[in-house]
């Protein structure tokens, strides 16, 4: 049986579409449409019950110890509120999940996991807690909402002091005052724009959700749901755990470099991402053919197979399909010609730089 998020009636209140996702019931979209609410986070500015993610805390004196050994980055170097995103490996170098960790204060984090990964992320977690560190499930008493777009910061301006905003992006400050509620304030997002997301107590969610929508009336805010975010997300060429990396998938195929530090001593994974050769690699795919591209679909270069869709949709902004895929390395140089096998059909692609989109963040 799905869960609900602390925000189920307030979607159904602003006539929210619900569907099944992650074991939650949550909006997919708003009687304004998947491409209003698109378009509203790139141009104006936009709010998504993001509560059915998980937090999870790693507190005690070995935390950053345990933190560096079981994920793939590196958080020595942390300042207080900093965030950072990484992956969390097996031993075979695949992927347990991508997350981000934030350094609250010495001996103290927190991390936010994907929905549908939380439970196993938090078994993984505890099996591998060592030392004095301890891994907690906070999940059920957080709510989170994201506000993303160019008018985020204005319309929160009217909720929040100039102190309550973290300067840089991936940085959060803990603690906030929101109108009387307490909140943390974090510079982050998933659609490519410039953004907040605000985590507060589960039983405060629905108050902040109205005041949002009353803050930003007149900059033309719009609650949106499930299918913008993953158009805005695909547009802007984040990977999505599930579709773009999963346990058959290394964070070095889907092109997770950035956030492997194999300086590191040691991590879990790392030894199966030392000897592993990477033959395939995440590309962007402008679809040039008639049609749209979703994920699953056979990739060829001629008549040969070399990878497979993981995501794929129209973007509204750009006006054009995209897709994602794993293809061979030798498929993968900017402008090769690919085709994609839509039930029995052949559409032509061509690889492009990722993202599709992006907009030097301004918030």
């Amino acid at each position: 049986m799905e869960k609900v998020t602390p925000l189920y009636e307030t979607h159904k209140k602003y006539g929210g579409k619900i569907v099944p996702f992650a074991g939650y019931l949550l909006p997919v979209q708003y009687p304004s449409g998947v491409i209003a609410e698109h378009m509203a986070v790139r141009n104006t500015c936009g709010i998504f019950d993001v509560s059915h993610m998980g937090e999870i805390t790693c507190t005690g004196p070995d935390a950053l110890k345990l933190l560096n050994h079981i994920l793939t980055n590196d958080f020595t170097d942390m300042y207080d509120g900093q965030a950072r995103y990484t992956v969390m490996c097996y031993e075979d170098g695949g992927c347990v999940d991508d997350l981000i960790v934030y350094k609250v204060k010495e001996e103290q984090y927190f991390i936010v996991v994907n929905a549908a990964n939380k439970d196993k992320d938090f078994q993984w977690m505890k099996e591998h807690e060592e030392g004095n560190a301890v891994f907690t499930d906070i999940s059920d008493s957080v709510a989170q909402i994201s506000v993303q777009g160019p008018k985020a910061y204005e319309i929160l301006r009217k909720l929040l002091s100039e102190e309550s905003f973290p300067e840089k992006y991936y940085s959060a400050l803990f603690d906030r005052d929101l109108k009387g509620i307490r909140c943390a304030v974090s510079q982050t997002g998933y659609t490519g724009e410039g953004g907040y997301e605000l985590y507060m107590a589960a039983s405060d969610a629905a108050a902040v959700w109205e005041l949002l929508l009353e803050a930003g009336k007149e900059e033309g805010i719009l609650p949106c749901g499930l299918g913008a975010r993953d158009t805005l997300r695909l547009e802007a060429g984040m990977p999505l755990y599930g579709h773009e990396m999963d346990e058959t998938v290394t964070p070095l195929e889907t092109g997770l470099n950035f956030a492997v530090k194999m300086k590191k001593e040691d991590f879990i994974g790392k030894t199966a991402l030392t000897e592993k050769e990477i033959t395939r690699t995440r590309v962007g795919l402008k679809v040039t053919g008639r049609g749209i591209v979703r994920e699953h679909m056979p990739v060829y270069m001629g008549e040969v197979q070399v990878g497979m869709t993981t995501s794929g949709t129209h973007c509204p902004l750009l006006g054009y399909p995209v897709a994602m895929a794993l293809v061979s390395l030798r498929a993968s140089a900017i402008g090769t010609k690919l085709t994609a096998d839509v039930r029995g059909r052949k559409v032509e692609m061509e690889v492009v730089k990722l993202p599709f989109y992006s907009r030097t963040r301004k918030a």
